[in-house]
């Protein structure tokens, strides 16, 4: 599955696919000299020039140094689309709408929590539901409940007392992208959705109790509200089976679109529609649902959070302050405004498994926070570190305000399952003071630390390229996984 693209190199952490055949522009990856060599070993930078034959793309098309070879898009891809040319396509969202990731702090020290955390770990285990569907009864949605979670997002659970304006005030686009109809959300999908809310996905999904183990910008995380030593939470997972449902359905639609509106596809993973289509206005609508949904989901995980480690270790909400530093999406297209060659211009972001990563002063992340840009975290494997950042200048001005997402898989599922055969994963990561709960031992199997790039690598080379600039890196002190 290795790659014949070539890419040329402009500086230590940039590499340019140069304009070839049906390419309208060129790719551009961001990697170190060791990754370049890795990444070459699948077909993603192919996937990297296919998105730049695209109608209508604006600038480059890009990828992420979390870039694997993923559906269409490469994950790790982004790719921004004008509004009257340009087009809209599922496979530069993926199937997990609005997978996204949310960090909560703490007033308390590892220190407190040192004796109690197995406890912690079990506890949460136990209140947050996992797999298909939801253990308790309280999160069964009747159909109209479903629909105004599809509207409202975040919003709505909030109004229901699980959570606070605060909350709301730390989540990219307040927890709610607007546009949303449920009417373009199947029945399918409606039904996969129904008993979902508050559940964690499975796979790379997971609520990890961390602490902040080193700190590299005291005004950032000041601003943050975070220091060295302090409890964290980070809680990462996405829009369930109706996201999933979602895409699968508009894959169909948008493929049969790409012959209606006679779009010469180099894939037809990359199917689409002219962003001005009945097609892609419907898309955006039943993807802003998903998104939405997803919104609530980490709400009210986050709920759980809370109230478990209020049971636990029985303090209350006060002297716990397990307050929302940030929630930001992956999976996402999102009609923004960007600067191109000197003008302002409104485009369709694809960000497939990118973080957005907005810079200070920016009018669309909290007043609290517009000293330093928006926050931008990314998590890494479940047995060495995540990262806090912040947005920059340079990402608005290269990459339409993002960056990378996580650690990358360098691994497949099938891959980490035989470097896993035989071993004792739990026991390997309780030697690393890492207590681990989880649904199968398939997954945990799959999610083993070398299935994943070393995420310190990842976030040096956006580091060193300006597109996200380092905060903290946080030490993962318990792990629970769908």
């Amino acid at each position: 599955m290795a790659t014949d693209i070539k890419v040329e190199k402009l500086d230590d952490f940039r590499w340019l696919i140069p304009k070839t055949g049906k390419m309208r522009t060129e790719g551009l990856v961001y990697a170190d000299e060791a990754m370049v060599t890795e990444i070459t070993k699948d077909a993603s930078l192919e996937q990297v020039a296919n998105v730049a034959c695209l109608p209508g793309i604006v600038g480059r098309s890009m990828a992420m140094p979390d870039i694997h070879w993923g559906y269409g898009f490469p994950i790790g891809g982004v790719a921004a689309f004008g509004m009257e040319d340009g087009i809209i396509s599922p496979g530069g969202v993926g199937y997990d709408i609005n997978c996204g990731v949310r960090l909560l702090r703490s007033d308390l020290d590892a220190a407190d929590i040192k004796g109690d955390i197995r406890a912690l770990v079990n506890a949460l285990f136990a209140n947050i539901p996992s797999g298909v569907g939801s253990r308790r009864k309280d999160l069964k949605l009747s159909a109209k409940q479903l629909d105004d979670v599809l509207l409202k997002g975040a919003r709505w659970v909030v109004s229901r007392g699980y959570g606070t304006s605060e909350d709301l005030r730390h989540m990219e686009g307040e927890g709610c992208i607007s546009g949303g109809n449920p009417e373009y959300v199947s029945e399918r999908a409606h039904k996969r959705g129904k008993d979902q809310m508050g559940t964690l996905g499975s796979g790379n999904h997971f609520v990890e109790v961390g602490c902040v183990a080193e700190i590299y910008d005291e005004a950032a995380a000041t601003a943050l509200s975070l220091y060295k030593g302090q409890v964290t939470v980070l809680v990462h997972t996405g829009s369930r089976g109706l996201g999933h449902q979602v895409c699968d359905d508009y894959i169909k639609l948008l493929l049969s679109a790409s012959g209606k509106y006679k779009i010469d596809l180099p894939d037809k993973q990359l199917c689409c529609a002219p962003i001005t289509s009945k097609e892609s206005r419907q898309y955006l609508a039943a993807m802003a649902c998903a998104a939405n949904f997803a919104f609530c989901n980490r709400q009210m995980i986050t709920h759980w959070v809370r109230e478990t480690f209020q049971q636990v270790l029985k303090i209350g909400p006060k002297d716990l302050s397990l307050d929302l530093v940030y929630d930001v999406c992956h999976n996402m297209a999102k009609i923004e405004t960007h600067e191109v060659d000197g003008r302002e211009q409104k485009l369709c972001v694809h960000r497939k498994g990118a973080t957005r990563a907005f810079p200070p002063h920016s009018k669309l992340i909290p007043e609290d926070y517009q000293e330093i840009g928006q926050p931008v975290l990314i998590p890494g494997d479940m047995g060495r570190y995540s990262y806090v950042l912040v947005g920059t200048e340079t990402a608005m001005k290269e990459t339409f305000g993002s960056t990378c997402h996580g650690a990358g898989r360098r691994l497949s599922r099938h891959q980490a399952k035989k470097v896993a055969k035989g071993r004792a994963i739990i026991r390997e990561l309780e030697d690393r003071g890492i207590c681990v709960r989880t649904a199968g031992k398939g997954t945990l199997m799959e999610e083993i630390p070398e299935a994943y790039k070393d995420v310190t690598d990842v976030v040096n080379v956006v580091h060193n390229a300006g597109i996200g600039k380092k905060v903290a890196r946080l030490k993962p002190m318990g792990v629970i996984k769908g």
